[in-house]
Formats: structure tokens, C-alpha cells, sequence
């Protein structure tokens, strides 16, 4: 019975935690120095996605390093919504897209002037394309025929719902769509029973709500690479870069599709322990932890210690560079700590 007590406890906390509008008592997870805290929290996204996949299977895979401390998953609204929840303290660790980490460090999230310079980053997971799906039936082969159209973009303050609009406002379209606010399961559902006319998601591919809607419906993948280089995308955004989902990807998908992506990273609140960071690294970063994600998520397989800092243009969390440099990996001078 104290064990089940325990356990509500601990998800209670956890849900407060993550996603909280107000900074939660820190010294009730931290230990002291340089120690470990005892229980971590770690935001990963939005039901379906593949965020929310990596943050699990990453804690999972730590907690069986017994390195003293539980790292305790937990979903979140996604990348936006990581990046305000680590400022705030309201988190340990997050999964947030390089583009968010970025324009947040320098106060341009879209709508919120706030500078969040106490996020931390501590490695590359994966590579995020920009998919957006229609019916195959419905005639639209370009976003600049979805005026009109309803489009759902993703949970509100997610990465997936930062990202659709900035790419839509570039090419002045986002005033002609009927944007829509729902995470990657609900999207699918509402697409599936013909309320939604296509839906975004900003994920590694497979992503399970894409496939739950090329299993129930003939489903197309638009271009987006192509309005993206005429509109000069990549010169405004230039943490985006091309990149090709493969055909055979989802059911029914016989061709190549060209499009942008977004690099998935691993953060942390500049708070968390070095020794905590240190230790989270070297299970993952392990030829067991590495071999472990790769085998159950296909967007882990380009994981690995030579490309660890790709797409990383925020400050290394100390303990992260400490890692790093450990393993004999270069760290460009951007993304060094500043000494304490």
C-alpha cells in the first residue's frame, strides 16, 4: 500500500510539474553540489509523436544504469512549450527542435519577446521533416491549394505548430488557411472522419498518426521543398535544410518526397547537475544505449558519438561538453559554456 501511495505522489508531482506556469520548489528534485537529484523530470511531447517516444525510451534505458536518481518521463505540448517549461524550472530535461532552441535563446518565438537563456543542450537525437498530408483524391499537390482549407498544425506552443506557421506566413499564406490546433493522434482521427482537409507534423518518420491515416485512407505527402526554395525558406530560416522522406515510408507512398526538416534535440535546464547530465549521456551513448534506441525507432539509427552535436547551436550544458570532450569529439566555440 505505501508503494501504490508512493506512486500517485510521484505522478501527481509529475504532472504539475511539466507544462506549470509558475516555478516549482527546485530543491524538492535537487541534490546538492554536484550530486544527482533524486528524481529528474523529463518533457517529451505532444500523445502519438515522436518526441514523446525518445523521451521514454531514453529514461528507460538510463533508469537501467542505476546511476542513483529516476528520470521520469512525462508528455508536454511539445517543443515551444519544452523551451519555456526549462527556463521556468518547471523541468529537468526536454526534447526541443534546434530551431526553437535557437530563436528562443534570442527572444523570436513567434509572439513572446522572452530571451529563455538558461536552456541547455546536450546532444542530437534525430532529424524532424515538415509532413503535411492530404487526401490523395483531393486535388492538392501544393500548399498554395490549401486556401480555403482547414489544416491542422499541431497542439498549441508546439515545435510542429511554430514551425507550420512560420512557414506559412512566408509564403503568405497563413491568412488563407484555417489553421487548426491539435496534437498528431487527434489530428489524425479528425482527418480520417473528413473534418480536417490535411494535418502537420514535424517529426523523424514513421510517425504513428501519419501511418494510422494511410491505413484507413489513401493518403498523400505534399512537396514542400519546392515553395521553400522559391520563396528563399532557407536563406530567412537557415537552421531548416532539405531532405527527402523515402518512398514506401507510409502505405500507399510509391514516390520520394522532398521537403524541409528540423533537427530534434536533447536539452536541459542549466540548473540540473553536471553529474546528472554526465551520466543521462554516457548510458545513452553506450553501444548498449545507442544499439537499444536504433532497434525500435528507425529515426535513432544516425545516433551516434561522430555526429552527437549536429545541428546543436546553443550552449552546451556543462556537463554535456564535459561528455564530449571526454570522448575526444571537437566542440565548436559557439556552443562552449561560458565560464562560470
Amino acid at each position: 500500500m505505501k508503494r501504490f501511495n508512493s506512486v500517485l505522489v510521484i505522478g501527481a508531482m509529475v504532472a504539475f510539474l511539466c507544462g506549470c506556469t509558475s516555478e516549482p520548489d527546485q530543491q524538492s528534485r535537487s541534490g546538492s553540489g554536484g550530486g544527482h537529484q533524486s528524481m529528474v523530470i523529463f518533457c517529451g511531447g505532444p500523445t502519438g509523436g515522436t518526441f514523446n517516444f525518445f523521451a521514454n525510451k531514453i529514461a528507460r534505458i538510463v533508469a537501467q544504469g542505476q546511476n542513483g536518481f529516476d528520470l521520469v518521463a512525462k508528455g508536454s505540448g511539445g517543443s515551444g512549450e519544452n523551451v519555456r517549461t526549462l527556463h521556468k524550472h518547471g523541468a529537468d530535461m526536454a526534447i526541443v527542435y534546434a530551431g526553437d532552441a535557437f530563436l528562443g535563446r534570442n527572444g523570436k518565438l513567434p509572439g513572446d519577446p522572452i530571451y529563455y537563456d538558461t536552456v541547455r543542450s546536450l546532444s542530437y537525437l534525430y532529424n524532424a521533416p515538415a509532413q503535411l498530408v492530404v487526401r490523395r483524391e483531393s486535388g492538392i499537390h501544393s500548399p498554395q491549394e490549401l486556401v480555403g482549407r482547414k489544416v491542422a498544425i499541431g497542439n498549441p506552443g508546439s515545435g510542429a505548430a511554430f514551425s507550420a506557421e512560420r512557414f506559412f506566413r512566408h509564403l503568405q499564406l497563413w491568412d488563407d488557411i484555417i489553421p487548426v490546433n491539435l496534437g498528431y493522434s487527434k489530428a489524425a482521427e479528425e482527418f480520417i472522419a473528413g473534418r480536417i482537409d490535411a494535418f502537420w507534423v514535424l517529426v523523424g518518420p514513421p510517425n504513428a498518426s501519419v501511418m494510422q491515416a494511410a491505413s484507413s485512407l489513401h493518403i498523400a505527402l505534399l512537396n514542400l521543398d519546392d515553395a521553400a526554395v522559391v520563396s528563399e525558406f532557407y536563406d530567412t530560416y537557415p537552421f531548416y535544410t532539405k531532405t527527402v522522406i523515402p518512398a514506401g515510408t507510409y502505405e500507399g507512398q510509391t514516390h520520394p518526397v522532398a521537403t524541409f526538416q528540423d533537427a530534434a534535440l536533447w536539452c536541459a535546464s542549466s540548473a540540473l547537475s553536471e553529474q546528472t547530465v554526465y551520466d543521462s549521456l554516457s548510458a545513452i551513448y553506450s553501444a548498449e544505449g545507442l544499439g537499444k534506441l536504433a532497434g525500435t525507432h528507425r529515426a535513432a539509427r544516425d545516433m551516434g558519438l561522430a555526429n552527437g552535436l549536429n545541428g546543436v547551436a546553443i550552449p552546451l550544458h556543462r556537463g554535456a561538453y564535459r561528455f564530449w570532450r571526454d570522448k575526444g569529439i571537437h566542440v565548436p566555440s559557439n556552443i562552449i559554456p561560458l565560464p562560470k
